[in-house]
């Protein structure tokens, strides 16, 4: 029966390791992005007889995968073993060995046997196997990068009580399993109906909030907004961008204003569209706002925070780039296209993309949340940002494809019309002055290694 082992160390004690694995959220963390993977059920416990039912995406076809947790040691190891699934077999045994004081390994040991026996074997054994370290190398830097940032702020924090906004969407579902794994309690607020206790109805195009379920938070998270590439921008469209952003931002400041408990922070969401089209100047959080839709909107968004401010709320404005994630926005919908060979420069290439990986959006939103220095407008961007020529010939690189068909300016206005000078072909150089004066370590400086962990490419 073949065997699987993934081994590498972590820079917390194992009983912390182990602890960090039991917590709401792990399991998310744990998926990787290009996984089609949805949790069904889970009882939330590693517990021996709790389960986790987990529903695939094989290519066309859907696949539930059912395993339950056996063999249960605290702070020593835990295993899960599949009752039903893709495999005829597969006992996965979590294991964390202490290496001295402050880290330990973990171990991922996995015996499995493919479906149809030795013949399965001879089919799908080096495919599996791959894809299993692609798997775990993701899931094992990603448990060390939390581990790491979550014992860097719990000297400078207790446990928190967050309410987001935008709870479901690409940031949001990123950043509570990170929160609830690092022990705080999140509450989500929704336009629909509440599927869960923790969750508070609103209604910002009626006005309504009920202010009573906000009392005793320690922090707020604002995402929430009509997505700015989800239509050509006609007039009705960028006015329900700019009223999702504006009226509902300026609704909940108020709301959290009034309380009797108003939480310490509020992080809103921004955009690096607040600087508009500025060709290679360096741009800085002291750099003014540019012209054009999206910088009204920004400028407009952010001043919408004002009954906060004046409440004694810290409000950061996180002015956030072009997101790199599998899951949704840019590059995911790049993929696809560059996959088939049919990438290439935008325009003239020589607009700057300023990028930032997932992991640091929502990283640097928990240091937001724990650093009472930032104040204001603050650059959620990659150190290092780089041209739309830089960034198409080292996505080509990573997926070993080549880039060369361009898509000219004119057809690309020709098709999305304003949207695409400004989310195209607009030239923004952006620096994170804030965040790295603050402390904040990206996980990811560069694209290429950003993208490689991102696709789970080697």
């Amino acid at each position: 029966m073949p065997r699987f082992l993934y081994r590498s160390s972590l820079p917390v004690p194992a009983n912390v390791a182990f602890n960090w694995h039991t917590k709401p959220g792990a399991l998310q963390r744990l998926t990787p992005p290009w996984e089609r993977v949805k949790v069904v059920r889970s009882s939330g416990s590693l517990a021996p007889g709790s389960q986790v039912e987990l529903q695939m995406k094989i290519g066309p076809f859907t696949q539930h995968w059912i395993a339950e947790h056996r063999r249960y040691l605290p702070g020593v190891e835990f295993q899960d073993v599949q009752l039903s699934g893709p495999f005829a077999k597969f006992e996965h045994t979590h294991r964390l060995v202490p290496h001295d004081e402050t880290s330990c390994w973990l171990e991922d040991d996995i015996d499995y046997s493919p479906p149809l026996g030795p013949f399965g074997q001879w089919v799908a054994g080096g495919h599996i196997r791959r894809q299993l370290q692609r798997m775990f190398r993701y899931r094992h830097a990603i448990t060390a990068a939390d581990l790491f940032q979550h014992q860097q702020y719990k000297r400078e924090t207790s446990p928190m009580k967050v309410l987001i906004t935008g709870a479901t969407g690409l940031v949001g579902s990123a950043l509570t399993p990170l929160l609830t794994t690092g022990g705080h309690e999140v509450l989500r607020l929704t336009r629909g109906p509440a599927r869960e206790a923790q969750d508070v109805v609103w209604h910002p195009e009626h006005v309504e909030l009920p202010p009573a379920r906000l009392e005793g938070l320690d922090a707020v998270v604002h995402l929430a907004g009509e997505n700015i590439a989800g239509a050509r921008w006609t007039s009705s469209v960028k006015e329900r961008i700019r009223n999702s952003r504006v009226q509902s931002t300026r609704l909940l400041c108020k709301t959290l204003a009034k309380l009797k408990s108003p939480p310490q922070v509020l992080v809103c969401a921004s955009a690096i569209g607040f600087y508009g089209d500025r060709g290679s100047e360096v741009l800085t959080e002291s750099s003014p706002t540019g012209t054009g839709f999206l910088s009204e909107v920004c400028e407009a968004w952010e001043a919408s925070c004002e009954p906060a401010r004046q409440a004694g709320i810290r409000v950061v404005n996180l002015r956030l780039g072009v997101i790199l994630s599998a899951k949704g926005g840019a590059l995911q919908k790049m993929l696809l296209p560059f996959k088939l060979g049919g990438g290439g420069i935008i325009g003239n290439g020589q607009q700057y993309w300023s990028w930032i990986a997932i992991d640091d959006v929502i990283g640097a939103i928990y240091h937001a949340l724990v650093t009472p220095s930032l104040v204001g407008a603050v650059n959620a961007t990659a150190p290092q940002p780089v041209t739309n020529y830089k960034f198409t010939k080292t996505l080509g690189k990573v997926l070993r494809r080549p880039t060369i068909v361009p898509l000219p300016g004119f057809a690309a206005r020709l098709v999305l019309g304003e949207m695409a000078e400004a989310l195209l072909l607009a030239s923004s150089r952006v620096l994170p002055d804030s965040l790295q004066k603050s402390g904040y370590q990206f996980r990811f400086t560069e694209l290429e290694p950003a993208l490689r962990h991102e696709l789970g490419i080697g």
